[in-house]
Order: C-alpha cells, then structure tokens, then sequence
C-alpha cells in the first residue's frame, strides 16, 4: 500500500500544489485535471475561510495561512509512510524504505558501504539516496522528500533538527612517503611550499582555509582545485601532492594505507561539524530510524 492512500484527497493535491507551484505541473504529476485540482483547494479555502495561495500569472504562492497547512500536510504524509513501516515491521525489518540526502564527501563510500551493511542485516529494505550540494540538504529534509540529510554544519535551519552532531576539524592528506605525513601537526605555512589540492572557493572547508590564510598573510596557490571530493583524494593517492579535507570523506582510504592524515592546526580548522539532521517534531520510520542508529555508529567510530 502506498502512503498517499492515507493521506485526504484534497490535502495531497493542496501539497503538491504547493510544491510544484503550478496548477498544471500538479495535474501533470498527479494525472488529475487542473478543473479537480482548483475545486479541492476551493473547498479547503472555504472551510478555513481563508486563502491557501495567492494566484499570480506565473503560478501559485503559499499565503501565511497556507504555509501553515503545508506543514501539516507534509507531516501527515510522513506519518502516513511511518505508520505503514511500523505495520512492516510486526512482521519483521523486511520492508520499507530509507530516503537520504547527502553531500559529496559522504557519498563516495560512507553512504554506500553503509547500505550494503543495513541491507545485509534487513534485507527487503530500499534506498533513496541523493547526492546534493550542502546548502541544498536541509531543504530535502524540511520539504519531507527525505528522512535524513547528511552533511557539514551550516547556519541553522527553521523546521530542520539536527538528531547528532560530531567536529569535523579539516586534516592535510598526504601520500604515504610525503616529506610531511610522518609529523604529528601540520600548519597552512608548512603546506604552502608544496603542490596542493583544494576544494573551490564558494565551499565551506575551502572558506575556513581561505580565513585562516588572511589572518596570517599567507597565499596559497593550488595546482588543482575541484568541487569532487573523490577527485582530490586520488590526486593524493597518485601522488600529485596534498589534499585539505575532512577524515570522513577519506577514512577508507586511510584504513587501506593509500595515504596518511595529519591534523591541521591552524585556528579555525576545527569549526566544522558534521550533522544528521532530520523533519523537526517527526518520528521517523522504523527502517530509517534503524539506519539512523547505524549511522551514528559509524561516525563516531575513532579513526
């Protein structure tokens, strides 16, 4: 059973409504005509007795009150898959599905190695997982298109809780042989004699660095820069010289011994921290839940 079956007609085509902005991208989606889709929100006007949107040439905006409902509706929908989970799992984690949203650095490997995990323990479950830029995480996970969002800490977000945190200071990433990867602290000055490897400007590691540099009058001057993470991480293990990053998005790489990290510390580099974040005021599903508990596991795992 589908979890939109529980939810009211006319709420769900309010939502998505809402959600595409568009009479007629709505009755695309939903296959229902814009004429079915004008009469439930008129009826939902009329019994709150109150506009819901304000009609513009170019689509439909939220008004205050609609906004308001919005909220509801998507909170019902996501009790709707939550309810239909915990009556899966009477029978056992066998069925459900775990919908996640996650920046780069956690995707190359964190993100999958731990789906092969879950899903060799519960098998049945299916994953949603979409790799979006940080900014654009909290966003999924407050619209409801997503049960958890996993990325770096950025300015708080209204309706978005964040369920575990942990610092995620930024470490030098070096091959094994590197004159450098045998000391114990790295500072920026030592590192700017040699090749680098640094993600763009408009990134929140790449800021934190460039603060750091300003206060000390330092310049730094990389021979690659990529917003991929996985594409610094192998500049490292080819030996193109160093890489800046977080030790989640290289913890693989380090366990196997393609290359070595050293903190760096500078003041600043250690502001950074990683957030699982989730729907405020939501009792997540059972299988995302479950998965949440793993996923904490494996964070705070010492490297």
């Amino acid at each position: 059973m589908r979890p939109h079956l529980l939810l009211d007609t006319a709420l769900r085509y309010f939502l998505e409504v809402a959600q595409s902005g568009s009479l007629t991208l709505a009755s695309e989606r939903l296959h229902v005509a814009a004429s079915a889709l004008s009469r439930q929100i008129a009826g939902l006007e009329g019994q709150l007795g109150t506009p819901l949107f304000e009609r513009h040439p170019r689509g439909m905006v939220l008004t205050a009150a609609g906004e308001i409902l919005a909220r509801h509706a998507r909170r019902t929908g996501l009790d709707a898959e939550r309810a239909l989970g915990e009556i899966g799992a009477l029978q056992g984690l066998h069925a459900g599905q775990v919908r996640l949203a996650t920046s780069d650095a956690f995707a190359n490997d964190l993100v999958p190695r731990l789906c092969v995990d879950f899903q060799r323990l519960h098998q049945g479950i299916q994953f949603s997982v979409q790799t979006l830029p940080t900014a654009m995480v909290p966003t999924a996970v407050r619209s409801g298109a997503v049960d958890l969002g996993l990325c770096f800490s950025s300015a708080p977000h209204k309706d978005v809780a964040v369920v575990y945190r942990q610092s995620a200071p930024v470490l030098a990433l070096l091959p094994r042989r590197h004159p450098l990867a045998d000391r114990p602290q790295l500072r920026l000055a030592h590192l700017a004699p040699h090749a680098l490897g640094l993600p763009p400007p408009e990134t929140t590691v790449r800021q934190m660095i460039d603060m750091a540099c300003s206060r000390q009058g330092l310049r730094l001057r990389p021979v690659l820069v990529s917003n991929h993470v996985q594409t610094l991480m192998n500049f490292v293990v080819h030996g193109g010289g160093v890489a800046l990053s977080s030790e989640i998005a290289a913890r693989h790489l380090m366990a196997s011994g393609a290359l070595v990290a050293v903190p760096v510390g500078d003041e600043g580099m250690d502001l950074r921290d990683i957030e699982v974040q989730t729907l405020a005021g939501r009792a997540l599903p059972h299988a995302a839940q479950s998965f949440l508990e793993l996923l904490q596991q494996e964070l705070s795992r010492p490297w």
